[in-house]
């Protein structure tokens, strides 16, 4: 999507700390990190919520999901992290492509 500031970021038009990617995904750090350390967990397709599921999309959901504790020690997040997704305008999702928020560093509060 043209406006969409992942698919810039996913594409190089934006610059990023990239501290993953492969074929289906980046991980990068949050802009506004909500604790000690905040990494995003984007998918390089774009659809913004998990409503708009297929098969195909699933099978790339699942991918992040498989990545995300390969890569906790690497992000620092080996003692235990909080998983986020947001949805729509409520659920507080600014930007309007699926990602997952990876917090953790420190003791979390707030469940």
């Amino acid at each position: 999507m043209e406006n969409c500031v992942f698919c810039k970021i996913i594409g190089g038009e934006i610059p990023s700390e990239r501290m993953y990617e492969d074929d289906d995904l980046i991980v990068i750090r949050d802009i506004e990190p909500k604790a000690k350390l905040h990494y995003l967990c984007i998918p390089k397709e774009h659809f913004a919520l998990l409503s708009e599921m297929d098969e195909r999309r699933a099978e790339l959901l699942k991918r992040c999901f498989e990545k995300i504790p390969a890569l906790a020690g690497k992000l620092g997040l080996e003692d235990g992290y909080r998983i986020i997704i947001n949805q729509g305008e409520n659920g507080g999702q600014s930007v309007h492509h699926l990602h997952i928020h990876l917090l953790g560093g420190e003791k979390l509060t707030g469940f």
